[in-house]
């Protein structure tokens, strides 16, 4: 059955998504702050709104994509977005934002006689514009059975993970596990250049071995063992460095008020933070091994680098905008 979806926030994730749901036979009207970002989804088929108002009023079910916690609030609360949407409007908010204003946003919408989801998304651009996304849900059963639908047409797997504010828990929590194993991934092949080990031989191995995981197999740091990956692209983003910043931020910050003991998690989210805010402002977390590379006193240029076989393509990004 078709809907009619009002979609806020048409960025590098929204606007894919967007385009997806057209795809499967939903009227979708989007509005976003970016006249351009606007006009490139109703290239792809999403009607115009000219607020976020008016692409609430009416629709089934509103989607929101947004940088973070206080623009969902403020969206929801203060520009109108609850008031002006039909009682009973399902609210699904796909933003990667703090489970404290997950459960807000919930809460709020319910008090304006609506129904609500956190739906944060795993996948990145690539996913967005592949339909590949995995999406995280969390609120009522009830709810996550309305959404599925539409959150199949934008991605491969949907999970109900629980009550309110659950699907930004397993976000945050699935990104710190990301974050830390990118890191191990990235010093290990910066420790094999130092021991004259070739990118090829310790991908072959820890790729069919225990040291598997998908920041090895698919998101590799360095170029050559898998041609998709970023670093073979010069590092321009899949998924940006600042939003993994963000992400972990997010997961150290809950960590915190939670009284967990995450020392690695801590620490990969300050070395997330301070790549974002040098050199990787402009490229994919996986080009976190240039900084362990710069910090452990050695280059793609480097004796140790040129052995394994490094490529020099790591020493020039492509510049790249990163991904909203």
């Amino acid at each position: 059955m078709s809907s009619v979806v009002g979609f806020v926030g048409l960025g590098h994730m929204g606007g894919p998504m967007a385009a997806s749901l057209v795809k499967a036979g939903h009227r979708v009207v989007g509005y976003d702050l970016v006249p351009g970002l606007l006009a490139s989804a109703v290239d792809a088929g999403v009607e115009a709104a000219a607020s976020a108002a008016e692409a609430a009023s009416g629709a089934d079910v509103v989607i929101t994509m947004l940088p973070a916690g206080r623009h969902v609030l403020a969206l929801y609360r203060e520009e109108g977005l609850l008031a002006s949407a039909a009682p009973g409007t399902l609210f699904v908010d796909c933003s990667t934002i703090d489970v404290a204003d997950a459960r807000t946003a919930h809460e709020a919408a319910l008090a304006a006689g609506h129904r609500a989801l956190d739906a944060p998304v795993s996948g990145g651009v690539v996913g967005a514009e592949a339909g590949t996304l995995t999406f995280m849900a969390g609120g009522e059963a009830a709810d996550f059975a309305r959404a599925e639908p539409l959150l199949s047409a934008m991605g491969r797997k949907a999970v109900h993970c629980g009550a309110a504010g659950s699907g930004q828990a397993a976000k945050i929590c699935n990104n710190m596990i990301l974050g830390i194993s990118m890191i191990a991934v990235s010093e290990a092949f910066v420790l094999g250049e130092s021991l004259g080990l070739s990118h090829q031989a310790l991908f072959d191995v820890a790729s069919t071995a225990s040291g598997q995981c998908w920041a090895l197999t698919v998101n590799c740091p360095v170029p050559g063992p898998v041609p998709g990956s970023p670093a073979g692209r010069g590092y321009a983003p899949g998924f940006a460095a600042p939003l993994m910043a963000k992400d972990l931020g997010l997961a150290a910050n809950a960590a915190r008020a939670g009284g967990v003991d995450a020392e690695l998690g801590l620490r990969a989210a300050r070395m997330y933070a301070e790549f974002a805010d040098a050199e990787g402002a402009d490229r994919d977390f996986s080009g976190i091994i240039r900084a362990i590379r710069e910090r452990s006193g050695s280059s793609p240029g480097s004796p140790e680098a040129s052995a394994s076989g490094a490529s020099l393509s790591e020493a020039s990004p492509t510049q790249n905008g990163t991904p909203a």
